[in-house]
């Protein structure tokens, strides 16, 4: 099975380094975000089966669209993907419908929790 891939991060160079640490015959990024609120909208937009999303973006920040998108669709695989790595905030992620917390830059977590999502 082919699962589509939605990338929100306000730095294009880790949205490219996401993209090539997960494409694969299992995995295509289908749409890539620099905001929230570019988040939310492709989301809408392209339906995508896992949304990889950083927390600290200008305008509409990482935990509001996470609320929104779970908003949008109850069962969205969400997984943040953030520098911010404090147990607080792991937990109101994880309380808002995150389906898990990659702490950048440990990346050799992230198939890991792309096929725990998806199962």
């Amino acid at each position: 099975m082919h699962y589509k891939v939605l990338i929100a991060d306000d730095s294009m160079f880790m949205r490219q380094l996401l993209k090539k640490a997960i494409s694969s015959d299992r995995y295509t990024v289908i749409g890539e975000a620099a905001n929230g609120k570019e988040a939310i909208k492709l989301f809408k937009r392209m339906s995508p089966d896992i949304v990889l999303l950083d927390l600290t973006m200008d305008g509409i920040n990482g935990m509001t669209a996470l609320k929104e998108i779970r908003r949008i669709d109850s069962r969205a695989n969400v997984i943040i993907c953030s520098a911010m790595g404090q147990s607080k905030i792991i937990i109101e992620a994880l309380q808002n419908g995150a389906k898990d917390f990659i702490v950048k830059p440990f990346f050799n977590e992230l198939l890991p929790a792309l096929d725990k999502v998806i199962k």
